[in-house]
């Protein structure tokens, strides 16, 4: 009965054994994070804040105060206290958090359950080969790429220092020529030369912040917006296997009517499980492939910019280098020029 139901296409289940390995697992001390993965999504219980009569409203939903036999303002013993509909919205309201409560207990239990079991080698979960390749590929490059955005980082604050370093000294040059009459030919010369360097620095140094600026929106927005899903895709994953698993069970135990009603309803759910890992994996698969056309396209750009832009820099080329940033649509921004505001940028 459940063969049909549980056919995968493209994924396969993978039994572990032994130390809990499927060809090669994450190391155990993953299992904290994967555990706390599972607890993140608690229920929302903010949804159904209704009060009844709101504030300020009328007093249907008050519930009115009997006097005593003396006037004293006090319920007698005997007295029933009448539900008002606020009563009943409230309790509405109450079973409704209840339900959801309930609903996220069974399901954090089933999928830590089933997390426990493929971690200590006790289940089978499936496994898209083709995706998983690609999913760990994604994440290594994500760490190559956020190796070289750092070393940028530190590229353009080294440039930014000799930038300050030559400029002080084209100016003491500068001032020394003034001073020296005897010298002031060597310092004078040597000071175009540091104001020349410094220009090219800035020069380069806007096409480097260029270049790292993509690299922290490749590495941070487009990558990580990937990887969300992915993270998606591997708690659908994780309930997915968990109501196969449910399901499994129920249909090798003993059939009789309350079994059979557990049974349709398992899979009923089972199915729904089914359908939002299906639709995560073609998701992620789709971002993946976009993902990597992107890549290609923005990376081509900029390891082209960063290279022009270095040797036409080193080679003295001041020509080349000014050609570079604006076959790029780089414009620097005047020395000592602010910031433009918000308002400005839009």
């Amino acid at each position: 009965m459940t063969d049909g139901i549980l056919g995968k296409a493209a994924t396969m289940e993978i039994p572990i054994h032994g130390n809990g390995e499927a060809g090669q697992l994450p190391e155990d001390d993953g299992l904290e994070q994967d555990l706390q993965q599972v607890m993140v999504s608690g229920p929302n219980l903010n949804e159904t804040s209704i009060v009844s009569g709101g504030y300020g409203g009328s007093g249907d939903g008050l519930i009115p105060t009997e006097l005593g036999p003396l006037g004293s303002g006090r319920h007698p013993s005997h007295s029933t206290t009448p539900v008002g509909p606020g009563d009943e919205v409230a309790r509405g309201i109450a079973g409704e958090k209840f339900d959801i409560v309930k609903k996220w207990g069974i399901n954090t239990y089933k999928c830590t359950k089933q997390l426990l079991s493929e971690r200590f080698g006790r289940g089978s979960r499936t496994v898209d080969l083709e995706l998983e390749l690609q999913i760990e590929l994604l994440r290594e490059t994500k760490r190559k790429y956020e190796s070289v955005l750092q070393l940028g980082r530190a590229l353009t604050a080294h440039l930014y220092s000799l930038l300050q370093t030559q400029h002080a000294l084209g100016d003491a040059f500068a001032d020394l020529s003034q001073k020296s009459p005897e010298l002031q030919e060597e310092f004078g010369y040597n000071a175009e030369t540091q104001k020349l360097l410094c220009k090219n620095g800035e020069t380069l140094l806007g096409a480097v912040n260029f270049f790292v600026s993509s690299i922290n929106t490749l590495v941070t927005k487009t990558m990580e917006d990937t990887l969300m899903t992915v993270k998606q895709y591997e708690a659908a994953r994780l309930e997915y296997d968990a109501y196969r698993t449910d399901l499994e069970e129920l249909s090798l135990g003993p059939r009789d009517a309350g079994t059979r009603g557990r049974l349709e309803s398992a899979q009923a759910t089972f199915q729904a499980h089914r359908d939002k890992y299906e639709k995560l994996r073609g998701d992620v698969a789709i971002k993946l492939k976009f993902l990597e056309e992107n890549k290609i396209k923005v990376m081509h750009k900029q390891l082209l910019l960063f290279h022009n832009a270095v040797s036409a820099y080193f080679a003295g080329n001041q020509k080349q280098l000014e050609q570079t940033l604006q076959q790029f649509n780089i414009k620097l921004r005047p020395p000592g020029a602010e910031k433009p505001s918000w308002l400005e940028e839009q």
